[in-house]
Formats: structure tokens, sequence, C-alpha cells
């Protein structure tokens, strides 16, 4: 008997209840993922041998059942098996999971994440049979949940486990309307590579294939690959991928800019037909110190202690000659800021390989509550856009909420048809203009989306002109303060005393 999303929703979170009051709130997806994705396989193990018993009755042998099952479950590790017994039932279950691991080395291993199962002070007894016997209630199996539901019970979930877990959530979780938004920009076709360097859970990966489902394309030959530095994030983001019936994927675990995972033969970074990301804003401490060595350091050195352009700088070293695009997340400071920042923007900019900036409501997401923007990168642009650059403003394309604002699937439609046409939607709820090269050089390459068109989000609006002001005040120091070291030191006066900045 199948059972509705509804029902699904309210089992699982039941589940993750369980846990309440031992166990952090920020902590429930340690522990509740690897719970599911347990009972997932173990109910689907159950449900594929009695297909095979079903089919070869007493002629059914191993070699013969192998072939029914997807994942291999050795003996004792069925979730029947383990989780009848009480005496030391948290390191019972550890062991179970390295036991899968082990038996499932190409497609497994790891995917546990690193829990501390047996540590009764982390997790008491008590919380995991509560744990145990909400699961219970869940018949994971083909027959009840389909896969579309299954992980649309994940999303769920992800999404709870964000709310619950506050600005920590910017860890493992994006908005599924920015998603949504990135994805329909950079429009994955069937075939292609989509790579996603900070991967967090996984979100925008499956975004690309939900999206090829929904517009009734070919999903099964698109390739996957994301690299996270978390352990327990990666290891939720390829649980992700398998509830969602996608097997073609490749996340790695480790630092995307210290040691990127995906290189080609030659030692170069490999590159991808679509890069999309939200990596963390503002990184301080992202290796700096090898950068200027690193044949991704396009046009130069990112500030030691701040990261942002250096996953630009990544991300567009991953971009396929041809086909290749770029979709990032990042705060409006890096539109504006001085120094190394705006050295590396202008060069990018006569590279002319960034085609669009994409100005998003404010207050979108659980980390921070500063204004972000999209840009968009090319390796090829269409000639109508080439020696120009796209600005959308999307500020205004939101409903409030009371801890954080949210765009509808309409906002996010609209916003991705402004970027598509360059051409403002019919009711008017954002501003698009597509400006020359000329203009953004008049400008000293600063790209505040407020210098070229009207924002149209009152408290946008208000921030961008203080960042525009504060920018320009900043620039009149640098200038002046460059002038006046300059005439010291013609003057014959030690400079050693004083230190210029950037």
């Amino acid at each position: 008997m199948t059972i509705t999303q509804q029902e699904l929703e309210s089992r699982l979170w039941a589940a993750a209840n369980a846990l309440r009051g031992p166990v952090d709130p920020a902590d429930f997806k340690t522990y509740v993922f690897p719970m599911l994705f347990w009972k997932w396989i173990s109910d689907t193990w159950v449900y594929e041998h009695d297909e095979a018993l079903d089919e070869y009755g007493d002629d059914l042998d191993d070699e013969i059942e192998a072939d029914f099952h997807r994942f291999e479950l050795p003996q004792g590790t069925l979730w029947s098996e383990v989780t009848g017994k009480i005496a030391n039932l948290g390191a019972g279950i550890a062991k179970t999971f390295q036991r899968i691991e082990k038996a499932n080395p190409r497609s497994l291993a790891g995917v546990f994440g690193d829990a501390s199962w047996g540590n009764k002070d982390r997790i008491p007894e008590s919380a995991l049979l509560g744990l145990i016997t909400a699961f219970n209630q869940i018949r994971l199996d083909p027959s009840t949940v389909s896969h579309d539901l299954l992980g649309a019970g994940y999303e769920y979930l992800l999404k709870n486990f964000a709310d619950e877990s506050g600005k920590k959530a910017g860890e493992f979780f994006t908005p599924r309307e920015v998603v949504n938004l990135l994805v329909g920009i950079l429009q994955p076709d069937p075939g292609e590579s989509v790579y996603d360097p900070a991967c967090g859970s996984g979100g925008m990966l499956v975004a690309t294939i939900n999206q090829l489902r929904e517009s009734g394309k070919d999903h099964r030959t698109l390739r996957l690959y994301g690299q996270e530095i978390n352990l327990t994030t990666a290891s939720i983001a390829r649980m992700n991928l398998f509830l969602h019936e996608i097997e073609d994927f490749d996340i790695k675990r480790g630092d995307t800019l210290r040691s990127p995972a995906f290189k080609d033969t030659t030692g170069a970074v490999r590159t991808f037909d679509a890069v999309i990301a939200n990596p963390p804003f503002s990184l301080s401490n992202w290796g700096a110190d090898r950068w200027s060595s690193d044949p991704r350091a396009i046009c130069g050195v990112p500030p030691a202690n701040n990261g942002d352009y250096a996953f630009v700088q990544h991300m567009v070293s991953s971009m396929k000659a041809g086909s290749g695009r770029v979709g990032i997340v990042m705060p409006h400071g890096v539109l504006f800021r001085a120094g190394a920042e705006a050295r590396i923007r202008q060069c990018l900019i006569e590279k002319d390989v960034l085609e669009a900036v994409v100005g998003l409501p404010p207050n979108l997401f659980y980390s921070t509550t500063i204004p972000a923007c999209l840009l968009i990168f090319r390796d090829q642009k269409p000639a109508d856009r080439k020696d120009h650059v796209l600005f959308v403003d999307g500020s205004a394309r939101f409903d409030k909420g009371k801890n954080q604002n949210r765009m509808t699937d309409r906002d996010v439609k609209v916003l991705i048809e402004a970027y598509r046409t360059g051409e403002d939607p019919a009711d008017g709820g954002s501003n698009v203009r597509l400006v020359p090269f000329d203009e953004i050089r008049e400008n000293s390459f600063d790209l505040n989306i407020g210098r070229y068109i009207k924002v149209a989000a009152e408290e946008t609006a208000d921030l961008g002109t203080a960042l525009v002001a504060y920018a320009d005040a900043r620039q009149r120091r640098v200038e002046t303060e460059t002038l006046m070291f300059e005439r010291l030191a013609a003057a014959g006066i030690n400079l050693n005393m004083f230190e210029v900045p950037e």
C-alpha cells in the first residue's frame, strides 16, 4: 500500500522529533539521514529478495539473487536484524554501517558519515530507540514509496533541518528558489556534465536532474560531480542523490580551493559544461599562500582574508571551452570592492566571460541577511551580448517572511525569462539592462547594480546606495593616500613606518 507525501513527511518528521531534547536540533541531520538511508536500502533489499524468491522459488541461489540487488547487505545487517537488540545498540549500528560500506566499496564507502553512534552522551539509547520506533512506522520499499516521493521527503527534512539550525543551515542548505533560479539560467542538457565545487547537501545537482525530468528530457545521461569539505554534509549529498534514483554521480570530500578533487590527465582542473555553486561567503582562511603559483589564479590573487574571488576563479577555470557556463551565488561586495578584487573583476570583464549579474531579494539565506547576487559566466557569450554585461534586478521579487524572505515559483520563472530575453518582464517586477563595456569602464569596472539600473526593492536600494557611497569614499581615500606617500617618498622621507593600503 502506497502512502501520500503528507503521510511520509509527517512520519519522517516524527522520527526526527524522537531526538528532540537530548540531541541539538542542528545535529538532527547527522543521525536521521543515515538511519533513513539504512532503512530504505534494508527495506528495498527485502523487497528485491521477495521478488527473486517469487520468480525462482527453490532454484534461487546467491549468484542469481545478486542480480536483483542494487546494494549488497551482508547477513546480520538488515534493519530488522539489528534494531531489535537493546544492549549497546549504538555500537551495533556503527558496526553495521561499517560492514555495509565495506561490502559496497565502490558505491557506499563513507556514505554513513562519522557520527559517534556509540557515544551515549551525544545520543542516548533512549533517543535511538525513539528514532527506531518512529522509523518502524514507515515502510520504505518501492511498493510503498516511489523514488520521487522519497526524494521529496528527503528535501522536506533538509528544509526543516535548515529551519531548526538557523545560521548553521548555510553550511548545507541553499534556499530552493535560488537553486531553481540558477539551474534555470544555466539550463543543463542531456549528456552534459554538471559540477558543484561546494555542493553541500547536493541540492543543486538534484535540481538539474529534476529540471530535465519535468521538461520531459532524458536525465539519465546527465553526469554529476561535486566536492564538499564537510564529511557529514558530503555524506548527506551522496544519500540525497541515491534516494533521488541518480546513479551517475561522483561526490568527493575535500577542500576545493586547496585540493581540487577533479583533475584531468595533465593535472589541471577538470572542465565541465555547467559549473554551479553557492560557496561560503567571504571565507577568511582559504589558502591564499599558495594561490599565486596556482593556474586557477586568473587575473591575480584575491585578498588573504576573503576567498570570494578564489571560488570565482576556480569555477571559471572549470568551465569547458565552447559549451561551458558558470553560475555562482556571491555577496554584493564582489561587485564593487577595491584592491586585488577590483583588478580581478576588471580582468574578467575585459576577457568578456562575465555574461550577467542578477540581483537577488534581501534576506533569503539562512547564514546571512546581506543581499546576494548571481554571477553568470560563459566561455562563449551570445553574439548580442559580447562586450556587454546583462544586469537583472530581482530585488523586489519576494514574499516577506517572519525570519526570511522567499521567492515564489512565479518570481523564479520571471527572472529566468528576464535573463534569457534581456527584457523587462511584463509585470514590471524587475529591471533589466544590457550595459556596454565602455560604460562599465567609465565606472572603473564597478558592477554595483544601482549604477546601471534603478534598484527596485527599497531595503536593497538603501543598502546599495550606502555601499556605492562607501566604495566611492574608500577609493578616494586610497587615491589620496597613494598620492601622499608618493610625495613623502619624493621628499626623501622613510616610508617603512607606513603601510600603504591595497
